[in-house]
């Protein structure tokens, strides 16, 4: 074929498309309008992860799965709005991680809200002003996010899906490279980038600022600052990216989760967040580590922070494989129950690919 005929089955191919994705706008249209009844939830963290995955299991080669999944989750957003548009508050401000972890879980079809602080987050979903809330959890190269712990213990609410971002970091300026005279970002952010900057602009002042996006809008406004940003924190700002991916860790990723009062069903692929404390005595953590081994539960992260109001005792957040309904993580449950004087069940969500 020549060019032009292959283009002209493209069009032919995106007209077929179109129809076929109005086609599914009208019966989630019709699939709103039986929710209105039945007042069920918007959002449908395992409906939409099984959806997910039975579209990457049909191997979509040469696309790559997180190029389906991500054309998809636009869809499922598209459609989703046509029912009701979902309010979601995420740590601010706009362009940073947590915003692209937010757009990337429910699409641009959403009011996203940015707050100033992690507690924030926790406190509009809790009063009702957003239907979800994304706030960081825990960095591959960094550890876990504090706060975001301690929120969880006192919250009602529970986690109702997990998010993974990959971090890339860009260098951005309105000039040139040669111009840059002072480098601002986030303290974490200029950490996870030591190496390059002291290879590619030794002696360049760091200065620390509240966020990646705030040194991106003050390297708009000031001559020979750059900014060390993401993205669209650049775009949003007109700045040129004059390096990209100056990460000192090729492989550093963070997770995110959503925050809302949903009960999520099992999907066959699950994770269960959970805190417990332990008696102040010999042994009392293996004991209760005991009951993951007994059942032959898998974790995927184990985590001890300070128990608030009790000098020297600690609580332990520990993430596992399976959801609360299984039989093995009842009893598992069950056996914690009667030891730990603190059992609180975080959530059970579908598990993300890392």
């Amino acid at each position: 074929m020549s060019l032009g005929e292959l283009r002209r089955k493209i069009d032919e191919i995106d007209a077929r498309m179109l129809e076929m994705l109005v086609e599914r706008a009208h019966v989630a249209e019709e699939i709103g309008r039986t929710k209105e009844v039945g007042d069920r939830a918007i959002y449908a963290p395992a409906r939409e992860a099984e959806l997910l995955r039975a579209l990457v299991a049909n191997d979509p080669a040469p696309l790559a799965p997180e190029s389906v999944e991500a054309v998809f989750r636009e869809i499922i957003s598209a459609c989703r709005g046509l029912q009701q548009v979902p309010k979601i508050a995420f740590l601010g401000p706009e362009h940073t991680f947590t915003h692209l972890a937010a757009r990337k879980r429910f699409g641009h079809r959403a009011d996203f809200a940015a707050v100033p602080s992690i507690s924030d987050v926790f406190e509009r979903v809790e009063r009702r002003q957003v239907d979800f809330g994304v706030a960081p959890i825990q960095n591959s190269t960094e550890g876990v996010v504090g706060l975001t712990l301690d929120c969880l213990l006192d919250t009602p609410l529970r986690i109702c899906a997990e998010i993974y971002v990959q971090v890339n970091h860009f260098l951005a300026c309105a000039g040139q490279l040669e111009q840059i005279r002072q480098v601002r970002s986030h303290p974490q952010v200029l950490a996870q980038c030591r190496r390059w900057l002291r290879e590619n602009l030794p002696g360049v002042e760091q200065v620390a600022t509240s966020s990646s996006s705030a040194a991106a809008c003050e390297a708009e406004a000031e001559p020979g600052v750059a900014a060390i940003c993401t993205r669209e924190a650049a775009a949003a700002r007109g700045l040129a990216i004059l390096a990209e991916n100056i990460e000192d860790l090729a492989d550093n990723r963070t997770r995110f989760v959503v925050l809302g009062d949903l009960e999520v069903p099992p999907t066959g692929a699950d994770k269960t967040s959970v805190v417990f404390s332990t008696p102040h005595r010999a042994g009392a953590l293996h004991k209760a580590l005991g009951a993951f081994a007994l059942y032959e539960i898998n974790l995927t992260m184990i985590q001890s922070r300070p128990a608030r109001g009790r000098l020297w005792e600690y609580v332990f957040f520990v993430d596992f494989e399976g959801h609360r309904e299984q039989p093995a993580v009842q009893a598992a449950l069950g056996y914690l129950r009667e030891f730990c004087p603190l059992l609180k069940v975080l959530g059970s969500y579908p598990a993300e690919r890392a």
